[in-house]
């Protein structure tokens, strides 16, 4: 229990053991994971914590990036830090460790699927790590950071190259035009749609992704067309 007297629910409990942090403010955890759509006078969002978490989340991973490569250029740290602290990114740590179902929200937020919503995920994600970062210091967040995004940090050099680019590229080093993309499929819930797209290379090329958003399908198009090139030897 904090000073305020905030007991933190069983819910919470569990998840500050999955994340690895005990909170000694309990209270800052119960912020992080407060939506606008709970909120109230006496009950603040965590929007404000978004907003430092960002930074912290920032200086975490522009820290490990430079000390893992010490011959990168900044024109290679850049992209690969860009990978590591994208909305997609947060979002894909907070669905692994459970942040979703912990989150306080609205009934319309609620009710319209909020706990799976990307960008919903991120914030809080940031939210989080402000959390940790008012509760322990800078130390312990960025530490919690690391453990919790794993071999991403490491892998950051492969996944930073932006496939649309790199499948431009190969296609124009062949003489080719520029691969076109088109949606050959759209289902799940209106709140939430998964789509599906195809890659295309006039060569008769072509591989599909899906993603809840047109944008990441596309990329993931854009991907399984150039590793089964690259497979291919092509």
């Amino acid at each position: 229990m904090s000073k305020a007297g905030v007991r933190l629910a069983a819910d919470l409990v569990a998840f500050s053991a999955r994340i690895g942090h005990d909170f000694r403010r309990p209270e800052l955890l119960v912020r992080a994971v407060t939506h606008s759509s709970f909120s109230s006078a006496t009950r603040p969002s965590n929007e404000r914590f978004e907003f430092l978490g960002d930074r912290v989340l920032g200086l975490s991973m522009a820290t490990a990036l430079f000390e893992a490569d010490a011959r990168a250029a900044e024109g290679q740290l850049a992209p690969r830090f860009n990978t590591l602290v994208r909305q997609e990114t947060c979002a894909e740590v907070a669905r692994e460790i459970g942040l979703g179902e912990v989150l306080k929200l609205g009934r319309s937020e609620m009710m319209s699927g909020g706990r799976r919503k990307e960008a919903l995920l991120g914030d809080a994600m940031e939210a989080l790590i402000a959390a940790v970062y008012l509760d322990a210091g800078f130390e312990a967040a960025r530490d919690m950071v690391l453990r919790l995004w794993g071999d991403r940090v490491g892998a950051a050099a492969t996944n930073s190259r932006d496939p649309k680019s790199a499948l431009q590229e190969w296609a124009q080093a062949r003489g080719l035009p520029p691969p076109v993309y088109a949606e050959t499929g759209r289902d799940g819930p209106d709140h939430q749609p998964v789509f599906t797209i195809e890659a295309r290379l006039t060569n008769g090329e072509t591989a599909q992704g899906r993603a809840n958003g047109k944008r990441a399908a596309e990329q993931a198009a854009a991907r399984a067309l150039l590793e089964r090139l690259e497979q291919d030897g092509a």
